[in-house]
Protein backbone atom coordinates (compact mmCIF):
# COMPACT_ATOMS: atom_id res chain seq x y z
CA UNK A 1 0.00 0.00 0.00
CA UNK A 2 1.30 3.34 -0.89
CA UNK A 3 2.83 6.04 1.76
CA UNK A 4 -0.40 8.80 2.93
CA UNK A 5 1.51 12.11 1.66
CA UNK A 6 0.54 15.49 3.58
CA UNK A 7 2.40 18.89 2.78
CA UNK A 8 2.03 21.52 5.73
CA UNK A 9 2.37 25.10 5.25
CA UNK A 10 2.62 27.92 7.68
CA UNK A 11 0.42 30.87 6.62
CA UNK A 12 0.81 34.25 7.38
CA UNK A 13 -1.64 36.82 7.67
CA UNK A 14 -2.13 40.33 7.57
CA UNK A 15 -5.60 41.95 8.87
CA UNK A 16 -7.59 44.46 8.63
CA UNK A 17 -7.55 46.92 11.55
CA UNK A 18 -9.68 45.03 14.29
CA UNK A 19 -10.62 41.96 12.29
CA UNK A 20 -7.87 39.15 13.66
CA UNK A 21 -10.33 37.59 15.47
CA UNK A 22 -13.28 37.32 13.03
CA UNK A 23 -10.31 36.16 10.66
CA UNK A 24 -9.38 33.55 12.96
CA UNK A 25 -12.69 32.04 13.73
CA UNK A 26 -13.39 31.93 10.07
CA UNK A 27 -10.46 29.96 9.39
CA UNK A 28 -10.27 27.62 12.15
CA UNK A 29 -13.58 26.27 10.53
CA UNK A 30 -11.71 25.35 7.22
CA UNK A 31 -11.01 21.55 6.76
CA UNK A 32 -7.39 21.05 6.34
CA UNK A 33 -6.50 23.94 8.96
CA UNK A 34 -4.46 22.11 11.59
CA UNK A 35 -4.10 25.72 14.47
CA UNK A 36 -4.77 29.04 14.46
CA UNK A 37 -3.66 31.49 16.33
CA UNK A 38 -3.52 35.21 16.81
CA UNK A 39 0.11 36.64 17.03
CA UNK A 40 1.72 39.65 17.44
CA UNK A 41 3.83 41.85 15.48
CA UNK A 42 3.99 42.18 11.63
CA UNK A 43 1.63 39.36 11.16
CA UNK A 44 -1.75 38.87 12.95
CA UNK A 45 -2.96 35.30 12.46
CA UNK A 46 -1.12 32.43 11.62
CA UNK A 47 -2.43 28.93 10.37
CA UNK A 48 -0.67 25.97 10.04
CA UNK A 49 -2.62 23.97 7.08
CA UNK A 50 -2.39 20.42 5.81
CA UNK A 51 -3.59 18.68 2.60
CA UNK A 52 -2.29 15.33 0.76
CA UNK A 53 -0.96 17.09 -2.37
CA UNK A 54 0.92 20.31 -3.16
CA UNK A 55 -2.07 21.07 -5.89
CA UNK A 56 -4.40 20.55 -2.78
CA UNK A 57 -2.85 22.93 -0.38
CA UNK A 58 -2.36 25.46 -2.90
CA UNK A 59 -6.11 25.29 -3.59
CA UNK A 60 -7.50 25.08 0.08
CA UNK A 61 -5.19 28.44 0.36
CA UNK A 62 -6.53 29.99 -2.76
CA UNK A 63 -10.19 29.00 -2.88
CA UNK A 64 -10.79 28.51 0.97
CA UNK A 65 -8.36 30.63 3.31
CA UNK A 66 -8.24 33.74 1.00
CA UNK A 67 -11.54 34.52 0.71
CA UNK A 68 -12.05 34.82 4.09
CA UNK A 69 -13.49 38.78 4.57
CA UNK A 70 -10.85 40.89 6.20
CA UNK A 71 -7.56 39.38 5.23
CA UNK A 72 -5.14 42.20 3.46
CA UNK A 73 -2.11 39.97 2.59
CA UNK A 74 -1.06 36.40 2.88
CA UNK A 75 2.47 34.68 2.66
CA UNK A 76 2.81 30.62 2.73
CA UNK A 77 5.40 29.35 4.23
CA UNK A 78 5.88 25.09 3.27
CA UNK A 79 7.07 23.30 5.71
CA UNK A 80 10.13 21.05 4.54
CA UNK A 81 12.05 18.16 6.05
CA UNK A 82 15.84 18.76 6.23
Amino acid sequence: MGERIVVQAYILIQTEVGKAHDVAAAIGKITGVIRVDAVTGPYDVVVLAEAHTVDDLGGLIVSKVQGVQGIMRTVTCSVVNI
